[in-house]
């Protein structure tokens, strides 16, 4: 399954989220099944909104382990944050599971707000 992984800023709307998804989507060609994204961003109401709507299952992945993944880029502000190169792509890495790979490297929301990664565990 092709795992959706998302980073956001607090002033992201439902709108941002399914914008960033929908590049990355686009981008590569392909659909993801599910989401992922820190667990303390989960509580994020517009993260919230996206989830009701979307009809994709939901990781929650722990700070620990996204801490474990390499990125492919590095965002001043995600490790100024988090420590992590990219939200978006550690939680994707992380949800997909041992030896997963990102599809690309993340993309960002036309608003700047949110962006998405794709991966895809090795037994897919």
């Amino acid at each position: 399954m092709i795992v959706a992984g998302f980073g956001f800023t607090s002033a992201a709307t439902e709108a941002s989220l399914k914008d960033a998804l929908n590049r990355a989507q686009d981008q590569l060609g392909t659909r993801a099944g599910a989401v992922a994204t820190l667990a303390d961003k989960a509580r994020s109401p517009a993260f919230a909104a996206f989830m009701t709507h979307s009809n994709l299952s939901l990781s929650l992945v722990a700070h620990s382990l996204a801490q474990s993944q390499t990125t492919l880029t590095r965002s001043p502000a995600a490790q100024a944050a988090h420590g992590l190169g990219s939200v978006a792509e550690a939680a994707a890495l992380a949800a997909a599971g041992p030896g997963a790979s990102l599809l690309g490297a993340r993309t960002i929301s036309e608003d700047r707000q949110a962006t998405c990664a794709l991966a895809q565990g090795p037994s897919q």
